[in-house]
C-alpha cells in the first residue's frame, strides 16, 4: 500500500499496519499470522478495511501499546506478545489468544495487572 492511500485510509478511520510493522521490523504476512488474520486480509484493500479485520488490528494495537509502557519498548512488547504463557489464560500467549478470538481475556489480564493485581 503506497504512503498516500494510507494517509486517505487513516483519515477515513481505518488502521493500516504499515507504520507498526515497518517499526517491528517484521513483514505483513508475518504480523497477520500472529494476530490470527491470512496475509490478504492486511494486503487488498477491500479485505482491510472489513470489520472483522479492522476489528482484530484494533485488539493487537491495543494490547502492544498497553504493555509497551512497562516493556520499554514496542518490539519487547512484540516479543512479549508472542512468546509470554499467560498462566491464569492457559498458559496460552497473547498471540495465541488473539488468534482464538480471546483478545478480551488478555485486556482483562492486563487491567488486571495494571491494577496491581499478580500475574
Amino acid at each position: 500500500m503506497n504512503v498516500e492511500l494510507q494517509d486517505v485510509m487513516e483519515r477515513q478511520g481505518y488502521l493500516a499496519p504499515n507504520a507498526l510493522v515497518a517499526e517491528l521490523h517484521i513483514t505483513k504476512k508475518e504480523f497477520a499470522s500472529a494476530i490470527g488474520l491470512r496475509h490478504d486480509a492486511i494486503i487488498r484493500r477491500d479485505r482491510l478495511t472489513s470489520v472483522a479485520t479492522q476489528q482484530r488490528l484494533r485488539q493487537a494495537t491495543e494490547i502492544l501499546k498497553r504493555i509497551e509502557p512497562w516493556a520499554g519498548s514496542l518490539s519487547v512488547a512484540w516479543s512479549w506478545y508472542r512468546s509470554y504463557p499467560i498462566a491464569p489464560l492457559g498458559g496460552l500467549t497473547a498471540e495465541d489468544l488473539l488468534s482464538q478470538g480471546r483478545a478480551d481475556e488478555v485486556r482483562e489480564y492486563l487491567s488486571h495487572i495494571a491494577e496491581d493485581g499478580y500475574a
